[in-house]
C-alpha cells in the first residue's frame, strides 16, 4: 500500500556539542557583564546621594529646629507697649454719683441690659447699679470678674454689695480703658492673649473652617493637600489651600509669602518640627495671636484679640457667636472680606462659617438662624481705641525720662496712666461742639487746646492738642506758648495776701487813671477792659472783676521782683517772664500745661505737685519697672493761696466768670478768665472739686479772634461741665483765717456790717464805714476773710 503523505525533510539542526555549549556560555557572560556593572555604579551613586540628602535634611532640620526653639522659647512676638487709662477705685462713702459711674461704664463699652449675666454688662435704676466687672490683670495681680450691686444716695456711693457671696465689699476696682499702643518702629500690632482667654466656640469655628483634622495630624495633612489638589485641578485655578494651621503659623512667623517649592518645603518641615516639639494648645495660642486680620491707620492688625477691639470695641471674650464667626471668616482674606469696605461679602462669608458650625453640630439650627439673621454690628468708625495723640506725646516724654532704655528694649510692657477716660472724652466733645459756634466770630481757622489736671495730685486727667483731637500734629497743649493776659493776675494778688499785716480781701485798691514811665522815658497808661474807672474797690473785687488798673497799681506797690518770685514758686520758669509792669497783666507767654501747673499749685492751698501722666510700668513678667508716688510741697503760703482761690470763687459768683452761675452755682466753682492784647488769645481756668481745667482758644496765625476769655474759652468749659458733672469745690479751712462781715454800699463797694462795726478792716482806717453804718441799716450779704 502506497503512503500518500509527503515524506519529512531531513532536519539540518545540529545537536549541541560540548564545544558549542562553552561558546554559548562565554557569549552570554560577555553580554550581561556591562549591564551588571552599570547597576553597581548606579547603586553606588544612589546610596551616596541618599546619604548626602539625608545629611542635608538633618543639617537643615537642625538649623530649622534651632530657629523654631529660639523663637518659641523666647519671645514669639515683638509685642508693643499697651497703654491703659487710670483705674477707677470705688469705696463706700466716696463722693461719686450714679451718673458718673454710668458714664464710666459707657466709656468702657459695658452693655446696658435688663439683667446682667456676663462680664461687661450692667443695669441701673435711680439709686443703684448692678454690674459684672470684667476680669483684669492689675499691676498687683489678676482679679476675676465680680458681680456686684452699687447703692447711691445724694451724698454719693453708700454700699458695694457682692452678689456672688453674702456680705459687702470694702472697695471695688473698675478695670481701666485700653488707650492704645506705643509704636516702636513697628508696622504691625497685636494684643497677646493666652489660649484659655479665647472663647472655645470661636476655636471650634476656626478649626471647622480652616483645619478640621488639627488635633489628628502631625503638622501637615496629606489628605488636605490631596483634597486641595483635586479641587484646584477641577477649577482650573487655585481655589483651595492645603496648608494646616501649623503650616500657616510657620509661614507667618518665619517665612515670606513667596509661592515657591523651596518655601513650601521649608514651611512643611518647620510645621513638622513645631508639631513635634509643642502642644496643640501652644500652637493654637501662637496662631490665634499671629493671624493677620486687617489694617488700622496703616498698621497691620494681628491676632483675634486686637481684631475684636478694632471691629467691635470689646474684649473677644464678650463677642457674640455671629461676631466671632465674622472674624473667623476674615482669615481666608482680610482685605477681600473687609466688613467696612465690603459688608455684603463679609456677611456672606460669616454666614458660611455659621453654616459649617451647624453642620458639625457646634450650633443648633435655631442658634444658626438667630446668628445669621443679625447685622454685622461693627463699630461705625472701627479703631482699636480712641486716640489721644497729645496725651501720648506727654507720656512718651515721661517714659523716656523715668523708664529710660527699658522702654525701648523691653517688649510687652503695660503702661498705666492717670488719664480719666470720661474727662478726656467730654473735653474732646466740648471743643468739637463749641469751636464751630465760636468760629462764626473768630474765623474758620480758630483752634483750641485744653488740659485737665487733678487739683491735689497734679496727675493729668485729659489733654487735647487741637480741635481735631484724634489727629497727630502740632500739640498746642504742650507747645503753643501764647500771651496769658489776665491769667497772670492771681499771682499779683497772692503776693499781696502773703503780707497779712498790709493786705486782706477788703483792702482798698484805687481804680483811677494811672501812667507809668520806663527807664527810656516811654509812658504806659493801663486801662480797664470797659474803659471805665470805679474809684476805690476792695482787693477781692479787683481780682473777681479782673480790673487792670487796680492790679497794676497793686503790683507796683509790691514790686516787680516780688511778683516774679511768686510766679516761680507757683511753677513758672523765671526765664519765661519779662520783668516789666505789663507782666502784671500777662504780657508774657506760657503754654496751657504751664498755666495748669501754676493754677494747680495756687488752688491746692499752695501745695505744688509736679504735673505727670505716668503712674506705673509693668514688664511682661509682671515686674514693676516704675511706679509714681505723688509728692507735694508747700510752695506758697497756705492762707494766702486759700484767700486767692476764694477771690476766684467770687469771680464766678459776680465777676468775669459769672456765666457759670446759672447752671453750676451749687458747685461753688472758682475760675479766671484771660484775654491777651487785641483778643488774640482767649483763656479760661476752671476749678471744681475734681480738676483744674485750662482751656485756650486762638488762631495759629496769631490774628485777633474777637473773643474774650468770657466769650470764648469759658463757653467751652461750660459745655464740658454740662456733660462732665463737676464736683463741689470745698476748700479746707486753713488755720489763722478769721471773718469780718460787710454789706454792700450799692455802688460796688463794701461797708462794715452794723452788727460787727467794732471790727474795722485795715482799709477803713478813718472809720468812714462806721459812720455810714450808724446812719443807715445794712444787709449781711457776704463774709470776707483776713488772716
Amino acid at each position: 500500500m502506497t503512503d500518500n503523505k509527503t515524506p519529512k525533510k531531513p532536519s539540518t539542526k545540529r545537536r549541541p556539542t560540548a564545544k558549542n555549549n562553552a561558546s554559548a556560555k562565554k557569549s552570554s557572560a560577555n553580554s550581561s557583564g556591562p549591564r551588571r556593572s552599570w547597576l553597581k555604579v548606579l547603586w553606588s551613586i544612589g546610596w551616596k546621594v541618599a546619604l548626602v540628602m539625608i545629611a542635608i535634611l538633618i543639617f537643615v532640620g537642625i538649623y530649622l529646629d534651632s530657629i523654631v526653639k529660639q523663637r518659641f522659647e523666647g519671645h514669639l512676638f515683638d509685642l508693643p507697649t499697651v497703654v491703659y487709662a487710670r483705674i477707677l477705685n470705688l469705696a463706700p462713702g466716696d463722693d461719686i454719683s450714679l451718673k458718673e459711674v454710668r458714664n464710666e461704664l459707657d466709656v468702657l463699652n459695658y452693655r446696658k441690659v435688663a439683667q446682667p449675666h456676663y462680664p461687661g454688662e450692667y443695669s441701673s435704676s435711680s439709686t443703684k447699679i448692678e454690674m459684672i466687672r470684667r476680669p483684669f490683670e492689675f499691676s498687683d495681680g489678676p482679679e476675676p470678674d465680680r458681680h456686684v450691686m452699687l447703692y447711691f444716695n445724694d451724698s454719693g456711693l453708700q454700699r458695694i454689695q457682692s452678689l456672688e457671696q453674702s456680705g459687702d465689699l470694702g472697695y471695688l476696682r473698675i478695670e481701666p480703658k485700653m488707650l492704645g499702643m506705643l509704636e516702636k518702629n513697628q508696622d504691625e500690632q497685636r494684643l497677646f492673649l493666652r489660649r484659655d482667654q479665647f472663647p472655645e466656640v470661636m476655636v471650634d469655628a476656626l478649626l471647622a473652617t480652616e483645619d478640621r483634622n488639627f488635633y489628628r495630624h502631625d503638622g501637615i495633612s496629606l489628605v488636605a493637600i490631596a483634597r486641595a489638589f483635586v479641587a484646584n485641578i477641577k477649577a482650573g485655578r487655585t481655589v483651595q489651600g492645603g496648608s494646616t494651621l501649623t503650616q500657616q503659623l510657620a509661614k507667618n512667623i518665619f517665612l515670606s509669602s513667596d509661592r515657591t517649592i523651596w518655601r513650601k518645603l521649608r514651611e512643611a518641615y518647620m510645621a513638622l518640627i513645631i508639631d513635634y516639639r509643642y502642644s496643640k494648645d501652644r500652637i493654637l495660642e501662637g496662631y490665634l495671636n499671629e493671624v493677620y486680620l486687617g489694617q488700622s491707620r496703616g498698621e497691620a492688625i494681628h491676632g483675634f484679640g486686637l481684631a475684636s477691639r478694632l471691629y467691635f470695641g470689646q474684649p473677644i471674650e464678650e463677642l457674640r457667636i455671629d461676631q466671632l464667626a465674622l472674624l473667623v471668616g476674615m482669615v481666608k482674606g482680610p482685605s477681600y472680606y473687609n466688613p467696612v469696605r465690603y459688608p455684603e461679602r463679609a456677611k456672606e462669608r460669616r454666614d458660611l462659617v455659621l453654616k459649617l458650625m451647624m453642620q458639625q453640630d457646634i450650633l443648633t439650627p435655631a442658634q444658626y438662624e438667630a446668628a445669621a439673621s443679625r447685622p454685622l454690628d461693627i463699630q461705625d468708625n472701627p479703631r482699636i481705641a480712641s486716640r489721644q495723640p497729645a496725651y501720648f506725646e506727654q507720656l512718651k516724654a515721661e517714659l523716656s525720662e523715668k523708664v529710660g532704655d527699658a522702654f525701648q528694649s523691653e517688649v510687652g510692657l503695660r503702661v498705666f496712666t492717670s488719664l480719666d477716660p470720661v474727662s478726656q472724652n467730654e473735653l474732646e466733645q466740648a471743643i468739637a461742639r463749641k469751636i464751630p459756634d465760636l468760629a462764626k466770630v473768630a474765623g474758620d481757622d480758630l483752634e483750641a487746646a485744653a488740659i485737665a489736671v487733678d487739683r491735689n495730685s497734679g496727675e493729668i486727667r485729659a489733654m487735647v492738642g487741637g480741635k481735631r483731637a484724634g489727629y497727630d500734629g502740632f500739640n498746642r497743649a504742650l507747645n503753643a506758648s501764647r500771651q496769658i493776659g489776665s491769667l497772670a493776675k492771681p499771682a499779683v494778688y497772692l503776693t499781696a495776701l502773703e503780707q497779712p499785716d498790709k493786705y486782706n480781701l477788703a483792702t482798698t485798691l484805687h481804680d483811677k487813671p494811672l501812667t507809668l514811665k520806663d527807664n527810656n522815658g516811654n509812658l504806659w497808661t493801663p486801662r480797664n477792659y470797659d474803659r471805665e474807672y470805679r474809684g476805690d474797690v476792695p482787693l477781692y473785687l479787683g481780682l473777681a472783676k479782673s480790673l487792670n488798673v487796680p492790679t497794676v497799681a497793686l503790683g507796683m506797690q509790691l514790686g516787680i521782683p516780688n511778683v516774679v518770685n511768686t510766679f516761680t514758686k507757683l511753677g513758672v520758669d523765671e526765664q519765661e517772664i519779662r520783668p516789666v509792669p505789663s507782666m502784671f497783666l500777662g504780657s508774657f507767654t506760657l503754654t496751657p500745661i504751664q498755666v495748669a501747673q501754676m493754677y494747680q499749685t495756687l488752688t491746692n492751698s499752695g501745695k505744688k505737685a509736679r504735673l505727670s501722666a505716668l503712674r506705673s510700668v509693668i514688664d511682661l513678667d509682671g515686674k514693676v519697672l516704675f511706679e509714681s508716688i505723688p509728692k507735694v510741697n508747700q510752695a506758697v503760703d497756705q492762707q494766702a493761696a486759700w484767700l486767692t482761690t476764694y477771690a476766684m470763687k467770687r469771680g464766678v459768683l459776680e465777676g468775669t466768670g459769672r456765666y457759670l452761675q446759672n447752671q453750676f452755682s451749687w458747685a461753688a466753682l472758682a475760675g479766671k478768665t484771660g484775654t491777651s492784647n487785641d483778643t488774640r488769645d482767649s483763656w479760661f481756668v476752671g476749678v471744681d472739686g475734681r480738676e483744674v481745667t485750662t482751656i485756650w482758644v486762638g488762631r495759629d496765625d496769631n490774628k485777633p479772634t474777637h473773643l474774650t476769655g468770657s466769650s470764648g474759652a469759658l463757653r467751652i468749659y461750660a459745655e464740658y461741665l454740662g456733660q462732665r458733672v463737676p464736683q463741689k469745690l470745698v476748700l479746707p479751712w486753713p488755720k489763722g483765717i478769721t471773718t469780718l462781715g460787710f454789706a454792700s454800699n450799692g455802688q460796688g463797694g463794701l461797708e462794715l456790717d452794723c452788727n460787727d462795726r467794732q471790727k474795722l478792716p485795715v482799709w477803713d482806717r478813718d472809720g468812714e464805714l462806721k459812720k455810714q453804718c450808724e446812719d443807715q441799716p445794712a444787709q449781711w450779704i457776704k463774709r470776707l476773710f483776713t488772716w
